[in-house]
């Protein structure tokens, strides 16, 4: 393979000059005719530069890591699926982790941005943990970009319009005769768009939400707070569940505690994954813009990496409803 000593060499120049030639360098003190020389040296020799060193020198890896709680989450696969495309366009690789040491606070996470492993991070926080306190653990916030877990006043931030998929949600369970509408949240104090956007449609229809759980976003939290709701004797006709994996528990414990959906119990989920459709009845959820989210955080990444200021952005793109089985008309 040629090397940089071979270019310099074959043009007759020292190997700084003819890195610095190479490099684009405007200040290297060097005549029109060298700089020609080492160019038609390095296209014979067909020299290729060691991205990696160069890389090292500029304090780049042109890598970004996404850190998401779980990555068996069916939800983090579209967002992936946009951060590695647009990652990818920008001249960036795309790491993932999801262990408890790529989380904010724990020794790995530390490493990742201290070390340079990586030019940045997009960073989904746990459900449940402190928005502040994760920024405050943060070594360098400011190549880090909350997705969905923010704002905080010094990192970047790029959200879903989850008021607007709430509603939206509420709204269609409202147009099919519902007005007994519970809701499904996140831990107490996350998710609080959600729930504004649940009020807001029941506010419009003169009515006010008087059946809320909040006890996180994953399968067994759906069936706990099914449990809590539909086991009272003044239980509601349906739920917006604040999350599709939450609303595959909430399916198996209705199924468990014999109430039938949608003949007895309405079910519509924020967040559209293909094997809502396999379930028995199939879910009706809202569709979110996963992939202007992926692409609007490594957009806003990169503007950090490259010095600019804190932002935080939410995302226009469409919410849909897709119609499944699991909502019936009154």
């Amino acid at each position: 393979m040629t090397t940089l000593k071979d270019v310099a060499e074959h043009s007759g120049v020292s190997i700084s000059i003819a890195s610095r030639i190479l490099n684009g360098d405007a200040s290297v003190r060097a005549r029109q005719e060298t700089k020609d020389r080492v160019v038609r040296s390095a296209e014979l020799l067909r020299y290729v530069p060691n991205s990696a060193g160069r890389n090292l020198r500029r304090s780049r890896t042109n890598l970004i890591a996404l850190v998401v709680p779980d990555v068996t989450n069916a939800t983090f696969a579209g967002l992936a699926s946009a951060i590695e495309s647009e990652a990818v366009g920008r001249g960036y690789l795309m790491l993932l982790g999801s262990s408890q040491e790529a989380q904010p606070g724990a020794p790995g996470f530390a490493r990742v941005l201290e070390e340079r492993r990586v030019d940045g991070v997009i960073l989904q926080k746990h459900d449940g943990a402190d928005a502040e306190l994760v920024a405050r653990s943060l070594s360098d916030p400011r190549r880090v970009v909350f997705v969905n877990s923010g704002p905080v006043t010094e990192v970047s931030s790029v959200a879903l319009p989850d008021r607007a998929a709430a509603r939206l949600a509420t709204e269609y369970l409202q147009r099919h005769g519902h007005e007994c509408i519970g809701f499904v949240g996140g831990l107490a104090g996350t998710g609080t768009e959600r729930e504004e956007g649940v009020r807001e449609a029941l506010a419009a229809a003169g009515s006010a939400l008087e059946f809320a759980t909040h006890l996180g976003y994953t399968l067994a939290a759906g069936r706990d707070a099914a449990r809590i709701l539909l086991t009272r004797p003044n239980r509601p006709t349906a739920l917006v569940v604040a999350n599709v994996n939450a609303a595959f528990g909430v399916l198996l414990e209705a199924r468990e505690l014999g109430i039938r959906v949608p003949d007895e119990l309405s079910i519509i989920a924020i967040h559209d994954v293909e094997h809502a459709a396999l379930t028995d009845p199939g879910l009706t959820t809202v569709r979110m813009p996963m992939e202007q989210l992926g692409r609007a955080a490594v957009a806003a990444l990169v503007r950090r990496i490259d010095g600019g200021e804190v932002e935080h952005l939410t995302v226009e793109g469409d919410v849909e409803v897709i119609e499944r089985g699991s909502v019936r008309e009154l």
